[in-house]
């Protein structure tokens, strides 16, 4: 069973509907007994990072998350849902993320010409090829909107960059762990070709 995280913030029915469209049926729960059985897991996410976490926190959904992808059970962070990885962010303060990565989540540092968030279509460059990316190409269009972007200590970390006035982080992927800043369910084909292969993936 594929679950989607409900905590309360990010657009959960569009993210079920892009598996809806590539053939495959995704829960969405907030029930963590639930997400301890699931064979994959979802963690989409808008908003903001403290909110986010102290919802995450509130309705025990923490262990459930990590206890899964130490599990090896493959897992998908979109947007926020990476963000939350990480060891710290800095928006409205620092606030302590879930600590499965490390690194920090920080705020666009652009000129003024540059605004923030940073919203619409980037053309992504592959650090290396997981996966998810299965059938699209180099180069790829995906659709972004956010304010904070992900610096991961390890830059083996890091699947994909685009560039936001400097060259930042687009996805991270260890193992069975995969997190993208774009939103994947917003991203027309190429966005559902991703999620397709990740719920194809062989479970471990």
């Amino acid at each position: 069973m594929l679950a989607i995280v409900d905590y309360q913030m990010g657009n959960l029915r569009s993210v079920q509907k892009g598996f809806e469209k590539v053939g495959h049926i995704a829960e969405i729960t907030s029930d963590p007994s639930v997400l301890a059985q699931a064979d994959k897991i979802v963690l989409p996410g808008v908003g903001a990072f403290r909110a986010a976490i102290a919802e995450l926190r509130r309705r025990d959904l923490v262990g459930p998350i990590c206890d899964s992808i130490a599990a090896g059970k493959p897992f998908l962070g979109i947007c926020l849902g990476l963000q939350l990885l990480f060891d710290v962010s800095f928006e409205d303060g620092q606030h302590e993320g879930l600590g499965v990565l490390p690194g920090q989540v920080l705020r666009f540092d652009v000129p003024a010409d540059y605004k923030v968030p940073h919203m619409g279509w980037n053309q992504v460059q592959l650090r290396r090829r997981p996966p998810l990316l299965k059938g699209i190409d180099e180069g790829a269009y995906f659709y972004f909107v956010h304010s904070y972007y992900v610096a991961p200590e390890d830059p083996e970390l890091v699947a994909i960059e685009t560039d936001y006035h400097q060259p930042f982080c687009a996805m991270v992927w260890r193992d069975n762990l995969f997190a993208t800043q774009f939103h994947p369910e917003k991203s027309q084909s190429n966005g559902l070709t991703l999620l397709r292969n990740f719920a194809e993936l062989p479970l471990p």
